[in-house]
């Protein structure tokens, strides 16, 4: 099966199956939302007796758990044939089946990387007031092996952020407004239709443009309305042709955003500058006097590029660690230079070079 083939494809039919049939190796990140089991012992009313409009469907009914974890253990097993060495797994799940699912996962060889929970801003009452609200689902991001090189966007995650560190608990509402798909007589076209934000966040983290995503109970085609969105290959299964028949309405009715607009930069991609060079350049002269943000420390600058004080000389992580007592120091942010009555960080000639080398 060639590449343009798997553009955007939604296949009709089981997942096993379907996941049987594409080639091993080829595929970069799979998200999975896959049946809760939710044992339901019947149908769910709010407290003026209307009905809730929830899961029902028979595809999420197993006759026991040994059922449950036989299908679970398969599915993954055929993902972890079709992801590449360097792909990724992300399941997400709520308290009924999660569980299972984690240690499934744990025992197939995936190395968990986060367990990430995603806080529902507008979580659906608990109507009966026996328990908590169920307030949150989970979601588990995972490398093929202990040893995987997979992808990690931590920059845009932090430019997302306002410039802070994502952190692993994720507040996003429910799918709801206009992006929540309805029926002719307007209940729901699925019952647990996820929210593109938690998509968005999901491919933008761990995935790049032209990457291949595949989703093997891909209902409404959220993910796959999000992939082509973010320039991702995209393949989605679904075995109820209604479902399917609405992701590739969906899917087709998207815009993708420009090649420009998807660019990722990552400070960890930029080109190398070692502190030598700055030397070297002539941006920073032998002799010179660096010190730290608030002149506690001082260090001079060596024509090989090293730094030296008073009791020690190396680079200017080594230095800058020695001198604060500290197991480790980034010696870009720690060390500046005084230009025109003002301190320079070191790292803005790093920038400069950086610009240049392009």
């Amino acid at each position: 099966m060639s590449d343009p083939e798997l553009r955007e494809r939604v296949i009709d039919g089981d997942c096993l199956a379907a996941m049987a049939a594409l080639p091993a190796s080829s595929v970069d990140l799979v998200f999975a939302d896959p049946p809760y089991n939710l044992q339901l012992a019947g149908a769910l009313h709010r407290p003026d007796n209307s009905r809730v409009d929830g899961v029902e469907e028979d595809w999420d009914k197993f006759a026991d758990f040994a059922e449950y974890d036989g299908f679970t253990r398969a599915w993954l097993a055929a993902a972890r044939r079709l992801l590449k060495p360097a792909g990724a797994l992300w399941v997400i799940g709520t308290y009924h089946n999660i569980f299972r699912i984690g240690a499934a996962v744990q025992d197939l060889g995936f190395w968990i990387l986060n367990d990430v929970v995603w806080r529902k801003s507008n979580p659906m009452p608990n109507f009966r007031g026996r328990r908590f609200t169920n307030a949150h689902e989970t979601l588990l991001w995972c490398a093929v092996d202990r040893e995987a090189r997979y992808t990690f966007n931590y920059d845009a995650m932090k430019a997302l952020n306002d410039e802070l560190q994502m952190r692993s608990d994720w507040l996003i509402p429910i799918c709801g407004g206009p992006e929540r798909l309805r029926g002719p007589e307007g209940h729901k076209a699925h019952p647990t239709q996820k929210p593109e934000a938690l998509l968005h966040r999901v491919l933008l983290a761990s995935s790049r443009p032209d990457d291949l995503v595949l989703d093997p109970f891909c209902g409404t085609g959220t993910t796959g309305a999000v992939a082509r969105r973010l320039g991702r290959r995209f393949v989605g299964i679904e075995r109820d042709a209604g479902y399917a028949a609405l992701a590739r309405e969906r899917i087709a009715a998207v815009i993708p955003a420009a090649d420009e607009a998807l660019a990722l930069q990552s400070k960890r991609d930029a080109p190398r500058v070692p502190f030598g060079s700055l030397v070297e350049r002539g941006l920073l002269r032998p002799g010179e006097v660096l010190v730290d943000q608030r002149r506690r420390w001082a260090a001079r600058v060596r024509a090989d590029g090293s730094l030296i004080s008073a009791e020690h000389k190396g680079s200017i992580h080594f230095v800058g660690a020695q001198l604060q007592g500290a197991p480790a120091c980034n010696g870009w942010a720690f060390w500046h230079v005084e230009r025109n009555g003002a301190l320079v960080p070191i790292d803005h000639y790093r920038q400069q070079l950086r610009a240049e080398i392009g």
